[in-house]
C-alpha cells in the first residue's frame, strides 16, 4: 500500500505522516523539492529527528545544494525506492505535486532533457502551447523559468494519468483559507527566530548563488536582503507573501492533477484527524 500524505505548506503534513508510518509499519518517502537538499533545514521546514517515528526515511539530505537535481532525477530515485520495497508499506509525503505525478503516474521525460531557452517565444506564447497541450495549470505566464521546463519535459500524452502502482491512496490535509494563511505567516516568524536568517547567510556565503538557495523560498528573499536589494523586514513580508501565493497554486494542483480525499486538520486535537484518515484508509485497502 501506497499511501500519499499531500497538501499545501505548514498544513501538518509532516506530523501526519509519521503517525500513519508508525501504525501502518511504513516507509517514509520525500516528496518536497527543497527537502532533497542538505544543509537547507530550517527553511524547509524539514523534518528534525526528534520528529522522526518511522523507521526509515529516504530521499531527505540526497543532495549539497550545489548540486543540480531535477524532477527527472525524483524520478527515477522514487521508482528505484517504491520498487524496491514492494512488499512494505509506503508514506510518500511532500507538497511538490510534480514530483509525486512523476513517480506514481506514467509521466515521461526524455532521457536526455533538451535544454532549449525558446528566445524566439513571448511568455504568452509560451503558456498558450502549454495550455493547448493541457499542461498550464501549474504555471504562471510571468515565471519564464517553469515555463522553459515545462516546455523542455516531454511526457506520454496517452497515459500520464495512469498509475503505475497498485493500491494508492491520496491523501490530502487542508484548512480554510484564513487560518492557512495566518499559520503560514506565524511559521514563517517561527523559522526566524529558530535561526532562519543566520541559516541563510551561513549557506549564501558557503555556496553563493546557487540553484537550490536562488529559487527556495525562505532563501532567496533573504539573500537580496544581504545584497542590499531589500529590507529585512520587506524579505520577511515577501517570504511569507510568496509562501501564501505557493500554497494556493499547490491547491490548484492538487485538485487537478489527482483524486484526493481530504481532511480537515484539528490543530486542537490532532489525534482526532488521524484516526479519520486511519478509517478513511481502512476502508479503502
Amino acid at each position: 500500500m501506497i499511501i500519499c500524505v499531500l497538501g499545501p505548506t505548514g498544513v501538518g503534513k509532516t506530523k501526519l505522516s509519521e503517525e500513519l508510518a508508525v501504525k501502518y509499519d511504513a516507509i517514509v518517502v520525500n516528496a518536497d523539492a527543497m527537502q532533497v537538499y542538505r544543509e537547507l533545514n530550517i527553511g524547509t521546514a524539514k523534518i528534525t529527528k526528534d520528529e522522526m517515528l518511522a523507521k526509515e526515511h529516504y530521499l531527505f539530505d540526497i543532495k549539497n545544494p550545489e548540486e543540480q537535481y531535477s524532477v527527472y532525477d525524483y524520478q527515477k530515485d522514487a521508482r528505484a525506492i517504491l520498487d524496491a520495497n514492494k512488499d512494505k508499506n509506503i508514506i510518500l509525503v511532500g507538497g511538490t505535486g510534480l514530483y509525486v505525478k512523476a513517480a506514481l503516474f506514467n509521466y515521461e521525460f526524455s532521457e536526455i532533457e533538451k535544454k532549449e531557452e525558446y528566445e524566439d517565444l513571448t511568455n504568452e506564447e509560451l503558456y498558450e502551447i502549454l495550455k493547448s497541450e493541457g499542461r498550464a495549470d501549474d504555471v504562471h505566464v510571468n515565471n519564464r523559468r517553469r515555463l522553459i521546463s515545462k516546455m523542455n519535459a516531454t511526457k506520454n500524452s496517452n497515459g500520464k494519468n495512469d498509475l503505475l502502482y497498485d493500491n494508492v491512496i491520496f491523501i490530502g490535509l487542508t484548512t480554510d483559507r484564513d487560518n492557512l494563511y495566518k499559520i503560514i505567516d506565524d511559521r514563517v516568524d517561527k523559522m526566524v527566530k529558530k535561526g532562519l536568517i543566520e541559516e541563510v547567510k551561513e549557506l549564501y556565503s558557503k555556496y553563493g548563488k546557487v540553484k537550490s538557495l536562488n529559487t527556495g523560498i525562505g532563501y532567496k528573499e533573504l539573500i537580496d536582503y544581504f545584497d542590499g536589494n531589500t529590507t529585512l523586514e520587506d524579505a520577511i513580508d515577501k517570504i511569507k507573501s510568496r509562501s501564501r501565493k505557493y500554497a494556493k497554486r499547490q491547491y490548484t494542483w492538487f485538485n487537478n492533477q489527482m483524486n484526493i480525499k481530504w481532511f480537515n486538520t484539528n490543530y486542537d486535537n490532532f489525534d482526532e484527524t488521524v484516526n479519520e484518515v486511519e478509517v478513511y484508509i481502512s476502508k479503502q485497502s
